[in-house]
């Protein structure tokens, strides 16, 4: 069996929690617990999670848009096929989570679909935070809210800010 390494990098909005193997990276959390991650952060990068931190630090500097890492993440079938859906939102855009559960193919799966975002284990590599409200909104992230702000003011910052 295969063993499981973790490692942890600083970015801009918090501490990330990298897990993978061989195989794939398995999760990437964001810790609102400073003091415990802090003394983590100064230990060597296992080589499978290094090409990770990598394109992590990358994204952070606006250097890129898109991830092209192994990924393994855990999840059912259908959790997987949402997903993978999240990947096909473009870098700098959003969509509702009905026009997700649209391009699924199931517009009432909309809860379903809003479920298995909550649960992508992938922070930002897998971009749930490009999924907002039908209305605009800024529904429900598990980073919280002023993290997806930041990450999509991030992508798409303002060209010029207006005089008046």
């Amino acid at each position: 069996m295969q063993e499981v390494q973790t490692t942890y990098y600083k970015t801009p909005i918090g501490i990330a929690k990298i897990v993978g193997d061989k195989n794939g990276i398995q999760s990437v959390s964001v810790l609102d617990d400073y003091s415990v991650a802090e003394e983590l952060l100064h230990q060597s990068v296992p080589y499978c999670l290094q090409e990770c931190v990598v394109q992590l630090e990358e994204y952070f500097k606006g250097k890129r848009a898109s991830f092209g890492l192994t990924v393994n993440p855990k999840g059912t079938d259908f959790q997987k096929k949402v997903w993978k859906s999240l990947l096909q939102i473009p870098y700098g855009k959003t969509r509702s989570y009905l026009e997700q559960s649209k391009a699924l193919g199931d517009v009432k799966a909309i809860r379903a679909v809003a479920s298995a975002n909550g649960k992508n284990p992938l922070w930002i590599i897998i971009p749930c935070h490009r999924v907002i409200g039908s209305d605009g909104s800024l529904t429900g992230y598990a980073g919280g809210i002023w993290r997806k702000k930041w990450l999509l003011n991030h992508e798409n910052p303002a060209k010029q800010q207006s005089l008046f």
